[in-house]
């Protein structure tokens, strides 16, 4: 329910995005990226393109040489604040994601997938946010991750579900952690 609600009031400003990435660049709007799930399933998760058509597909922007050359102006903006992320409440409206959980990643982050599989934590949904992003975002290393991912599947609760949506507020408008 508060994914369909969260769906219907950004949908005028997913408009607005959608039309700027459509006019920015060449290529679909819309990037879909296959990515392990509850259980290791692997699902197809959705995000507003924030990269030219051309840059390689699958692969971790931390892998990248070079990642800011294929990263748009738009998509800059996107990606700092967070909302390539808002097309993931139709993943919530699946089924294949949570509001919060662990954050989902490219199938060839092996290092970080396999130390999730170690630790448990496929037992719990994927989330748009999560513990591991209001604890450091993109600033946690691949193990530091996966055990704070680990001490939420552990460890999660309605309580620290609501800790992780309003955390998730001030991390994304302060866009602290965001490479």
């Amino acid at each position: 329910m508060v994914a369909l609600l969260a769906l219907m009031l950004a949908g005028i400003p997913m408009l607005i995005i959608g039309a700027c990435v459509w006019c920015s660049t060449k290529g679909p709007t819309l990037l879909k990226q296959e990515r392990i799930g509850q259980y290791g399933k692997v699902f197809t998760i959705y995000k507003f393109r924030t990269m030219y058509y051309n840059a390689p597909h699958d692969v971790a922007t931390t892998l990248l040489e070079n990642a800011d050359s294929y990263i748009t102006p738009v998509g800059r903006f996107l990606r700092k604040s967070s909302l390539d992320e808002l097309p993931q409440l139709i993943n919530v409206l699946k089924g294949d994601m949570s509001l919060v959980g662990f954050r989902p990643v490219v199938l060839t982050e092996k290092k970080l997938n396999n130390l999730r599989q170690k630790y448990g934590v496929f037992e719990c949904k994927p989330g748009i946010t999560g513990l591991a992003q209001v604890r450091g975002r993109d600033d946690l290393p691949y193990k530091e991750k996966a055990l704070v991912d680990k001490e939420y599947a552990e460890n999660r609760s309605v309580k620290m579900d609501l800790y992780c949506l309003l955390m998730t507020i001030p991390v994304a408008l302060t866009q602290r952690g965001a490479k």
